[in-house]
């Protein structure tokens, strides 16, 4: 069963199940740099190419948060939290492999959970994978958000 994917859906149509997955994105050089500016994290396993050369993953990898962040954006255009999102409640997230500069990532949303929270909104749980272009599971874990409730009709 597929998320609808145009403006945002109210807490009341979400069920378990649904799920949707997202355009892919290439995580470029310029977004490690930006974020390692942005975050202050100027570790060098993200900076620096020769001392990457020696770990265990043998070249630069982006920031595990760079690749979270850029999922939070690519469901974001999926459109079904547009205006709906009231908040963010929380997140279990697991970080399973690198994401590699050149890597192209894709992210799957999938309802796990929804309860009803008062009258004006709702959690709605989420499983949500980052796949790279090989259809390895990079990161994964789930999300809790707070969605808008249908208003009453006037």
């Amino acid at each position: 069963m597929e998320l609808k994917t145009t403006k945002g859906m109210y807490f009341e149509e979400f069920e378990p199940g649904q799920e949707a997955t997202s355009s892919a994105r290439t995580v470029t050089e310029a977004d490690v740099v930006m974020f390692a500016s942005l975050s202050g994290d100027h570790n060098p396993l993200h900076v620096d190419a020769e001392y990457a050369r020696n770990t265990i993953f043998g070249e630069r990898i982006a920031h595990g948060l760079l690749g979270l962040a850029i999922a939070t954006g690519l469901a974001e255009r999926l459109g079904f939290l547009d205006e709906t999102i009231e908040a963010f409640l929380g997140l279990e997230w697991k970080f399973r492999a690198p994401i590699k500069i050149g890597d192209t990532i894709a992210v799957t949303a999938k309802v796990e959970q929804t309860r009803p929270l008062g009258d004006t909104a709702g959690m709605v749980v989420f499983d949500v994978s980052i796949r790279n272009q090989r259809g390895e599971i990079v990161q994964r874990g789930r999300w809790r958000t707070l969605i808008k409730r249908r208003p009453a009709e006037a």
